[in-house]
């Protein structure tokens, strides 16, 4: 029975590998959903400590050393708060296409797409939308920068919040 309960030192191995993991993307997330997790104090500067490395081997050792603190926190509650926040940029980065979407199908004419947005956002101004699409149009004429393309966009994006 003791047998079956003690664990190879492969499989110790492999889990503080997976905690080291866990760790390395804490350190890529801002400090606000960071602090957001309710991690232990130690965890949360080890953490902030290890976006400031810029050596490889120093941010090695401190990654390493992330991996032994998260030992002492349950790997779970923190695994399904990253889930979620993959799961929110997921849906921003699809609503930001969206919005490309109708911006390109704006400029191009596309066939129902003005209907559309005007549809889905009553409260666009439709001289202001159309006066962006002729900006657009007039830039892309002169080769200037895309000014208005940007602008029509931030619009789009303001109007759906």
């Amino acid at each position: 029975m003791e047998q079956e309960d003690k664990k190879s030192k492969s499989q110790v191995k492999r889990e503080m590998h997976a905690l080291e993991k866990l760790g390395e993307q804490l350190t890529r997330l801002p400090e606000g959903k960071i602090k957001g997790l309710g991690l232990p104090e130690e965890l949360f500067e080890a953490i902030r400590f290890a976006k400031t490395i810029t050596t490889r081997g120093a941010g090695k050792r401190q990654r390493q050393y992330i991996g032994r603190l998260m030992r002492n926190v349950d790997p779970q509650p923190i695994e399904m708060a990253l889930a979620d926040i993959d799961g929110e940029h997921s849906a921003e980065t699809g609503h930001f296409q969206e919005l490309e979407r109708l911006r390109d199908g704006l400029v191009e004419e596309t066939p129902g797409v003005l209907e559309e947005v005007l549809g889905r956002y009553p409260q666009l101004e439709r001289q202001r939308l159309m006066q962006l699409v002729r900006g657009i149009r007039r830039e892309r004429e002169l080769n200037k920068p895309p000014k208005s393309y940007r602008a029509l966009f931030a619009y789009l994006r303001e109007c759906s919040s």
